[in-house]
């Protein structure tokens, strides 16, 4: 069994920061791409950065120069620094993740989700 755990969401006043943080454990071989996504009230989830393996990396044009992805392949970890949040940044943020969890097998792993929240 695969988890995905996402820490690091809260408060910030428009034009904070916060890091995010989400760490995969479980029955993995390798872990391809790696990506975060947000969902905010009444809206549909949308991508916002991923990273491959090799540390490729594409955004939403709502948060380049904002957000940064990375991650560390060696803790089986993806980070989201988001720098200069705006209030239509709150949203529930969701880590995701295609695994590689047998040699046939690739499967899309999904966190439970942190929720961020950008307001004065």
């Amino acid at each position: 069994q695969v988890q995905l755990v996402e820490s690091g969401g809260g408060l910030v006043h428009p034009g904070g920061s916060l890091r995010l943080s989400c760490v995969a454990s479980g029955n993995i071989v390798s872990i391809n791409m790696m990506g975060w996504y947000r969902q905010a009230p009444g809206k549909q989830r949308e991508l916002v950065a991923m990273i491959t393996s090799g540390g490729t990396s594409n955004y939403a044009d709502a948060v380049k120069g904002r957000f940064t992805i990375s991650r560390d392949n060696a803790k089986r970890t993806v980070y989201l620094q988001m720098n200069s949040l705006k209030p239509e940044d709150t949203a529930d943020y969701y880590c995701n993740a295609d695994i590689r969890t047998s040699v046939f097998v690739v499967r899309t792993f999904w966190g439970q989700g942190t929720p961020v929240t950008v307001s004065s």
